[in-house]
């Protein structure tokens, strides 16, 4: 390790001793300079034909796409002074460049020199409709699965699934993709059901957005089995306000529910 960094010294003190290498720094200084005396001189040029709209005194850049006046009047010279060539008509500015208020075509604008154009502010304000929508869309989604609620279900006892008639049957309904005979079920009441175990399995992957009831990863291998005992889960976690569920074509909608708490 030491001999590598010692090989680097020497290579450093080795080239600070050219000349050459030595008088990069200097050229690059003296470019930075001519391209700052030439920006300054274009801009000079171009403002040349324009006076102040507010008191006719002469114009100077004060920043990115902004011109001043001594006057104290600062504006976009490119919304004030260009037209776009495709149309004749006004420039409205983007978050990234100018368009054409009527075609709304890309437009250069002459009032650049080589820096690109970001509207902070437009920026800010479609960032902030974004959300808006966003929010609003998560309101009404909220609304409509609370309007397709049921009311609430009062369990004296645990329920006995087969005491239900026609239950598992429907159930059976539910699962079945057409692969059974005539009067077989793929519901078994006989298996175990470990319903705490499908319910925090539910818990851990859902969020603000809802999911799909056919997203929902099984935890037993019997595929037929394992969708009814995530359906009486998801039944019980409604009853319970934890979870709504809204019919979405042939699949189910799953929304958790957040509960408000207060201090």
């Amino acid at each position: 390790m030491q001999q590598v960094v010692e090989k680097n010294v020497r290579l450093q003190e080795k080239l600070t001793r050219n000349s050459l290498i030595g008088a990069i720094g200097g050229v690059f200084n003296r470019v930075v300079d001519l391209k700052e005396r030439a920006r300054e001189y274009y801009f000079a040029v171009i403002l040349s034909q324009y006076r102040c709209p507010k008191c006719n005194g002469p114009l100077y850049m004060s920043g990115q796409s902004e011109c001043s006046c001594l006057c104290g009047n600062t504006f976009d010279p490119t919304l004030a002074f260009q037209k776009s060539a495709c149309c004749g008509a006004n420039l409205v500015r983007k978050t990234f460049h100018y368009a054409c208020s009527h075609c709304h075509k890309t437009i250069p604008s002459r009032f650049l020199f080589d820096e690109k154009l970001f509207n902070k502010t437009y920026f800010r304000e479609m960032m902030q409709e974004s959300r808006r929508r966003i929010k609003e869309k998560k309101e009404e989604i909220r609304r409509l699965l609370a309007e397709s609620r049921s009311g609430a279900l009062h369990l004296m006892e645990e329920p006995q699934l087969d005491s239900i008639p026609g239950l598992i049957q429907d159930l059976n309904d539910f699962v079945q993709e057409g692969s059974c005979e005539a009067g077989e079920l793929f519901f078994d009441t006989q298996s175990a059901f470990h319903m705490n175990d499908y319910y925090d399995h539910i818990i851990s992957i859902l969020s603000w957005e809802s999911i799909p009831f056919s997203d929902i990863a099984p935890l037993i291998e019997d595929s037929h089995q394992d969708r009814i005992w995530r359906f009486i889960t998801l039944v019980f976690m409604q009853n319970d306000h934890e979870v709504e569920l809204t019919q979405y074509g042939n699949d189910i909608l799953v929304q958790k529910v957040y509960h408000e708490t207060y201090n």
